[in-house]
């Protein structure tokens, strides 16, 4: 088990959990009420660190190693999951996995970035962070989806859109931008959501749905906390305060209505009790699509473009309006 710094308490009882378990185990010695004193402590003391988490605690825990990824999520809850490969225009990328589905028994299309289990896994799966073949996979797969009238279901966990040389050469900007316009006019019901980082156009170019949503402790933001720091102050130093300014928590993205539903996470991270996460993503997915599928393409996509068009905040200016007025005159 792996412990964030944040959770140094956490890891001391753990290590005198398993020291009384190792008493027991060795001397034959009877410990139980004492290792259940240690067990509700433990209980006690994890459930008191997560209710106040700050910002950046949740960035770290979002990035959890041992938290599952897109490939896992899709082995719980969906059936008969066929991967799909390629871009029918350079290669295959395999930080962006996706395929066809069943939903307990309804067809739909999964996509998703997946970063790797291991460090051999996470080369070979570009941490996570896609080239434009990853993101004309994606297009790809949800023009299919739309083909065959099948829901597009996107998991969203990268630290943003791979910023090599070969990749700006090969039209990375372009094929999110693609992205954008294309998942605004799917005509079929569109979910997204965010497992664990969802940062910049990486995250956005898989992004767009009919539903937003975030998991309780993941971030999304146009930039990382690091890379914020490193601008705004020229060193990863000051990442906690940039965490904090850039309001990029579940909670502060439902505030501004930027997404639509937070998900709950077991007390102490996803990592904790991925089967329980995955039975309750399950069972937001079926309400979700069952509510989405009630409507016609038409009014989805209406509701779509409407909802992206009030996100974010502007004035007005009396002059602005007053000018905007006379040319249209």
């Amino acid at each position: 088990m792996l412990f964030l710094d944040f959770e140094k308490p956490l890891e001391d009882l753990h290590h005198q959990l398993n020291k009384l378990k190792e008493v027991s185990s060795k001397n034959k010695v009877d410990v139980s009420n004492s290792i259940r004193e240690l067990e509700v402590t433990i209980e006690t003391t994890r459930a008191r660190i997560y209710e106040n988490l700050t910002p950046w605690q949740r960035v770290q825990l979002s990035r959890h190693p041992e938290r599952p990824y897109t490939l896992y999520y899709i082995e719980k809850i969906f059936a008969n999951f066929t991967e799909l490969f390629g871009d029918r225009q350079v290669k295959d990328d395999k930080a962006m996995v996706g395929g066809m589905a069943e939903l307990d028994g309804m067809p739909v299309m999964v996509i998703g970035q997946q970063k790797g289990i291991n460090t051999k896994m996470r080369q070979m799966r570009n941490f996570g962070m896609a080239n434009p073949e990853g993101y004309r996979k994606a297009l790809r797969l949800m023009k299919m989806a739309e083909k065959f009238n099948r829901p597009v279901i996107t998991f969203i966990d990268t630290p943003g859109a791979f910023p090599g040389l070969e990749a700006e050469e090969r039209g990375q900007a372009e094929a999110i931008a693609r992205n954008l316009f294309e998942m605004v006019n799917l005509k079929v019901p569109v979910i997204c959501v965010i497992i664990g980082e969802g940062a910049s156009g990486g995250a956005l170019g898989i992004g767009i749905g009919d539903k937003v949503v975030m998991l309780e402790n993941t971030w999304y933001s146009v930039i990382s906390p690091e890379s914020c720091s490193s601008i705004l102050w020229r060193s990863w130093n000051f990442k906690e305060k940039a965490a904090e300014q850039l309001k990029l928590t579940s909670t502060d993205m439902s505030g501004f209505h930027l997404v639509d539903d937070v998900i709950p996470e077991p007390v102490g991270g996803a990592q904790t009790n991925p089967e329980a996460m995955a039975d309750t993503l399950k069972a937001y997915l079926k309400a979700a699509l069952a509510t989405l599928s009630a409507k016609t393409a038409e009014g989805r996509i209406i509701e779509r473009i409407d909802k992206f068009s009030k996100m974010g905040f502007y004035d007005e200016s009396e002059i602005e309006a007053e000018a905007d007025f006379a040319a249209t005159q």
